[in-house]
């Protein structure tokens, strides 16, 4: 198992690979791992010499703290399960103090409001606490392709603007969500819900994927409404937003204008655990 919690042991690591032309590939996560996170791994250790994966539950993207310790942790776990996949695969599981300092500072960047709506506007600073850690891990690996999956959408448009804007070398590169039979996102919270709530979740694919095969015939007015009255039905979810948005810019949207890309994302809470997806439209 090639497992690094120290930074400065992982850096000569690298050091040393870099000087032989090694191409990186990094797969930043939480842990908690599943299908959906395995999927980027596979597809660097493909594109890549080496691969690294980052598991640091980061806590200053969580705005709530009572979600910061609900979040699942079970590094041997994952460390046995990137074992299964590729005894190659250098973990990287840096404790707190290692990344931060004693203030948890988080640097505050200009995303050209890309952070404002959906995510961004439920979690006031969230994108600034990714944004500071996926640029610590950018200057300490060094990667030349970083994977992101498409599941946290808002995300990855922010962290290619951040890389672009930054002028950081690194290739970010998109990857397709992966769901469930039934549709649902694979989410590392996913564990968190009971039988009966995990049934109920798959309802949140059903009405994104409603809302993408019905999209060039309902107005936006009709969409909405739609799924307002969809929810209604639906006591156990608690809609936190819907919102259809240009894909590339991520503003709402209230109606369609030709040669335009949309997507449709979501957030709701089942039982105390927060979900979010997100559908191309066109």
């Amino acid at each position: 198992m090639n497992l690094f919690r120290e930074k400065s042991n992982l850096i000569v690591k690298l050091t040393n690979l870099k000087k032989n032309n090694f191409r990186i590939g990094l797969v930043p996560t939480m842990g908690a791992l599943h299908k959906g996170h395995i999927s980027l791994v596979k597809k660097s250790i493909k594109e890549n010499d080496y691969t690294i994966v980052s598991i640091f539950v980061n806590p200053t993207q969580f705005n709530d703290k009572k979600d910061l310790n609900l979040y699942p942790k079970n590094l041997t776990k994952d460390c046995n399960y990137l074992d299964s996949i590729s005894t190659d695969i250098i973990i990287f599981a840096p404790e707190i103090n290692n990344i931060y300092n004693k203030n948890l500072s988080v640097k505050k960047f200009n995303f050209y409001d890309l952070d404002k709506f959906m995510e961004g506007r439920y979690r006031k600073g969230h994108f600034n606490g990714v944004a500071t850690i996926v640029t610590h891990l950018f200057n300490i690996i060094k990667p030349n392709n970083a994977y992101f999956g498409e599941k946290d959408f808002q995300q990855l448009r922010i962290i290619q603007e951040l890389v672009r804007d930054n002028n950081i070398p690194v290739n970010v590169i998109g990857c397709q969500t992966i769901r469930e039979k039934d549709g649902l996102a694979l989410s590392s919270r996913n564990i968190k819900l009971s039988k009966h709530y995990r049934k109920i979740a798959s309802k949140i694919y059903e009405i994104i994927n409603y809302v993408r095969i019905n999209f060039s015939s309902m107005s936006f007015l009709e969409i909405y409404t739609y799924v307002e009255k969809f929810f209604d039905n639906i006591p156990e979810i608690k809609l936190e937003y819907f919102t259809i948005a240009e894909s590339k810019i991520l503003q709402p949207v209230k109606e369609k204008i030709k040669n335009k890309k949309y997507r449709a994302f979501i957030a709701v809470r089942l039982n105390g655990i927060r979900l979010i997806d997100n559908m191309e439209l066109n």
